[in-house]
This record gives structure tokens, C-alpha cells and sequence, in this order.
């Protein structure tokens, strides 16, 4: 019961985290291109702010979830006189989900910072690059959660 719990916590996080991503990047951020400068940038820090927030509980649960899963099933080979082999792809996957982590809080806590301090300041040319750094971070991570999937579903 408590592994089926842990995988469904991990599975939601990630859900939250991966469709936040493929929203904002693909739906979003086209549609509010057509707004001047000021409204588009004040718009999307507040929408990252709340989405941020979200993430930074959703990668949390994610490692947290993660980790202990993988404990369980060590900790019940071992009990049971086997020898624990952590798979490949479990592997990669932690791998490239701590590599996640670090990225999310990289954008979280420099860039989105940066993106703050120009709305607050209405320095409009260095908040569109701030939120262009954002926007290629976010673009990165969204691939790795895909490809992360990918070798999940695929191994």
C-alpha cells in the first residue's frame, strides 16, 4: 500500500510538473507574445510565480518519493538474501531527475529573481531576457522530463 501511494505521489508530481511545462511553453508564452512588453512580462512573472511554486512542491515530492521507492525495493531484496542491483534505467532516471531539480531551482531562484527585479524596476528589455533565459531552461528541462519518460515506458 505505501509503495502504490509513493508511485502515485511521484506519478502526480511529475504530471503537474511536465503538463505546467508543455502549457506554459506551447499554449502560454505564444499567446501572450502579442501583448506589449509591460503586460506580457508582468503577466508571465505572475503566472511563473504561482507555477514555480507548484514545482518547487511537485520536484520536492518527486525526489522525495523517488528515493524512498527505491529504498523500499533495496531494502526488500536485501531482507530477502538477494543482492541489490540498482537497473539501468532507474539509473538514468535519477540521474537526470536531480539534473532536473538543479535546473528548476537555478530558474527559480536566479533567473525568475532577475525577471522580479526588472518587472519591479520596468526595465522591459532586461525582462524579456530574463525571461528568454527562462524560456530556454524550461525548454531543457521539458526535455529531459521527456526523455526521462521515454526510457520509464521504454525499458
Amino acid at each position: 500500500m505505501i509503495y502504490a501511494t509513493l508511485k502515485t505521489v511521484h506519478l502526480l508530481s511529475i504530471i503537474v510538473w511536465i503538463g505546467g511545462m508543455v502549457f506554459t511553453h506551447f499554449f502560454l508564452r505564444p499567446a501572450v507574445a502579442q501583448l506589449e512588453a509591460p503586460v506580457r512580462l508582468r503577466l508571465m512573472h505572475d503566472v511563473l510565480g504561482r507555477f514555480f511554486q507548484a514545482v518547487l512542491v511537485a520536484s520536492l515530492l518527486t525526489l522525495a518519493s523517488g528515493v524512498w521507492m527505491l529504498g523500499r525495493v533495496a531494502k526488500q531484496v536485501v531482507q530477502s538474501g538477494g543482492s541489490f542491483d540498482m537497473p539501468l534505467a532507474w539509473t538514468v532516471m535519477g540521474v537526470l531527475g536531480v539534473a532536473m531539480v538543479a535546473i528548476f531551482m537555478h530558474t527559480r531562484f536566479a533567473l525568475y529573481k532577475k525577471l522580479g527585479r526588472a518587472v519591479a524596476a520596468s526595465e522591459w528589455g532586461a525582462g524579456g531576457a530574463a525571461l528568454a533565459q527562462i524560456r530556454t531552461w524550461v525548454s531543457i528541462n521539458l526535455g529531459l522530463g521527456v526523455l526521462v519518460l521515454l526510457i520509464t515506458l521504454l525499458r
